[in-house]
């Protein structure tokens, strides 16, 4: 399936060429000209100036962008392209009721709509392993399949259009928590002058063992935050959660209090840092 790509940062880039390397991608849009001409430059596909002509390139049209704005504004874009030999296939992160709008608006026009964030980091985005979590019907998931496994390693239907961003909610509040939890024990580690790296690969293979402490442990202890996910991303991400706890008539204390911390951090010049440099958050647990 012929495949265009709207939005090339530091996931987007990565993605796209994979769908290149696949034989699926034929043009590519990003809000910075100069960004698309570079990719296509380097991958021999097409770079469009206006997202409005993407339709007549692809039949699928993956969208990665920053924000759920973002994602409405360019389903706007393209909405008048569409027909019903397209996908539209939004792996951004937004709230899922974003995703049912952005899901209406391609449908007035016959097109499908997918929504499939993805988790796995600009690592997973780079080597085509991202875990992608996918809400569609049926019928419109298998047509896009082929596209999604381009991207990742591991592709989950997890209902319909919304499903997949509730998935997303799910992880990116977990991924809080870990957060939280690493960087507390990492530090009391260090308190106990106890050899950080060490430390990293005990735990690492025990039951304490995950993906973030496994991946962001070493840089970590030695204060190196260059960004996999980058804490601005996350302090969006949570947003979502908090929004979508609301709209359910519920809570999340855990990511509202990593919020607050992140917007500190944010605010001292760190938001285009890893989310492990919350690490810089925890100098202060004990005296020395």
């Amino acid at each position: 399936m012929n495949t265009a790509f709207i939005g090339l940062g530091g996931m987007g880039h990565g993605m796209a060429a994979n769908l290149h390397k696949a034989g699926l991608l034929t043009a590519v849009y990003n809000r910075t000209a100069e960004t698309a001409k570079a990719f296509a430059d380097s991958y021999g596909v097409k770079a469009v100036a206006d997202p409005a002509d993407v339709a007549a390139e692809a039949e699928a049209i993956v969208l990665c962008v920053s924000a759920d704005a973002d994602v409405l504004a360019m389903v706007d874009a393209i909405v008048d392209g569409l027909t019903e030999r397209h996908v539209v296939i939004d792996c951004s992160t937004v709230a899922s009721d974003t995703a049912r709008e952005a899901a209406e608006r391609v449908a007035r026009k016959g097109a499908a709509f997918v929504d499939a964030p993805v988790s796995g980091g600009t690592e997973g985005a780079e080597k085509g392993t991202l875990s992608i979590m996918v809400g569609a019907d049926e019928a419109v998931f298998e047509r896009a399949t082929p596209v999604l496994e381009a991207m990742g390693a591991s592709i989950t239907h997890m209902g319909g259009v919304g499903s997949g961003q509730a998935t997303k909610a799910v992880n990116q509040i977990l991924c809080a928590g870990i957060n939280q939890a690493v960087c507390e024990g990492m530090r009391f580690a260090a308190a106990l002058d106890l050899p950080l790296e060490k430390v990293v690969d005990v735990v690492g293979s025990g039951a304490a063992g995950n993906w973030f402490v496994n991946h962001r442990g070493k840089t970590m202890v030695r204060d190196v935050f260059d960004p996999g996910f980058k804490m601005k991303h996350h302090y969006k991400d949570l947003g979502i959660c908090l929004h979508m706890a609301e709209l359910n008539g519920g809570s999340l204390p855990l990511s509202a209090a990593t919020r607050e911390e992140y917007e500190q951090l944010i605010e001292d010049g760190y938001g285009e840092e890893d989310i492990s440099a919350l690490y810089r958050a925890r100098r202060d647990l004990f005296e020395r």
